[in-house]
C-alpha cells in the first residue's frame, strides 16, 4: 500500500478522529503505517487535542444536563455515552495508583466503582442508591489497560422503586468484570410527566 503524502494523512486523521473522538494515538500510528510520534505532531499543527481532552469534552458537551442522580465529577471513569434510564457506557484507565505494588494486578474496588457510579448515573432520578450487587471478578486487570464498562438497564419496578441495571466490563473486548445491580430511586420511570394515582 502505498503510503500516504502528509496532506492526505493529515486530511483522514481529521477525518477518523471526527468519526471517533475515542481512538488513541496508537491506534492511529498502526492505521497509518507511522509512528506514534508522526500522529503526535500532526494532531499538534492540525489544533486536535490529546484523547483525555477529547473524551473530557464529548462527555461535558453530552452529559452536563444528562446525569442527574450525582455530579459529573463524582463518576469513576469517564462517561462515554449514556441514555437515561437506558443503558451508558464508561472507560477507566488504570494507572500505577489503582494496583497492589507486589504484584501490579487492579485493586478489585476501582472495577466495582466503576460500575457501581455507571449504575447511579444512569438512573433518571435525582436520587439513586445501591441496594444489592451481585458481582464476579473474571480476569485480573493491570497498570495500563483500559477498562471499557457498559451498564444496560434490565427492568424497573414502579411499585418498589427498584430498577435492575446488568454491567459488563471489559478490557480489549475480553470481559473481566460482570455485575447485577439492584438500584433505588424515589420515582418510577415516566412518573414525572405522567399524573398517576
Amino acid at each position: 500500500m502505498k503510503r500516504k503524502s502528509k496532506k492526505e494523512r493529515q486530511q483522514l486523521l481529521l477525518e477518523t478522529i471526527e468519526e471517533n473522538p475515542f481512538v488513541t494515538d496508537e491506534q492511529l500510528a498502526a492505521k497509518f503505517g507511522v509512528s506514534v510520534q508522526t500522529i503526535r505532531l500532526d494532531r499538534m499543527e492540525l489544533s486536535i487535542p490529546e484523547l483525555r481532552e477529547r473524551i473530557k469534552d464529548v462527555a461535558e458537551r453530552n452529559l452536563e444536563n444528562e446525569v442527574k442522580s450525582l455530579p459529573i465529577d463524582e463518576v469513576i471513569g469517564e462517561i462515554i455515552d449514556i441514555e437515561l434510564d437506558k443503558r451508558a457506557i464508561s472507560i477507566f484507565d488504570v494507572k500505577e495508583e489503582h494496583v497492589f505494588q507486589r504484584n501490579g494486578i487492579a485493586r478489585g474496588h476501582h472495577l466495582f466503582a466503576q460500575a457501581n457510579s455507571l449504575c447511579v448515573a444512569v438512573i433518571d432520578d435525582e436520587l439513586a442508591l445501591t441496594v444489592r450487587a451481585n458481582v464476579v471478578f473474571i480476569k485480573s486487570v493491570r497498570a495500563g489497560d483500559r477498562v471499557v464498562t457498559k451498564a444496560i438497564v434490565r427492568e424497573t419496578n414502579k411499585e418498589k422503586n427498584r430498577t435492575y441495571v446488568d454491567v459488563i466490563s471489559t478490557v480489549n473486548n475480553e470481559i473481566v468484570f460482570k455485575g447485577e445491580f439492584e438500584m433505588y430511586r424515589t420515582k418510577g420511570v415516566g412518573e414525572k410527566n405522567e399524573n398517576r394515582n
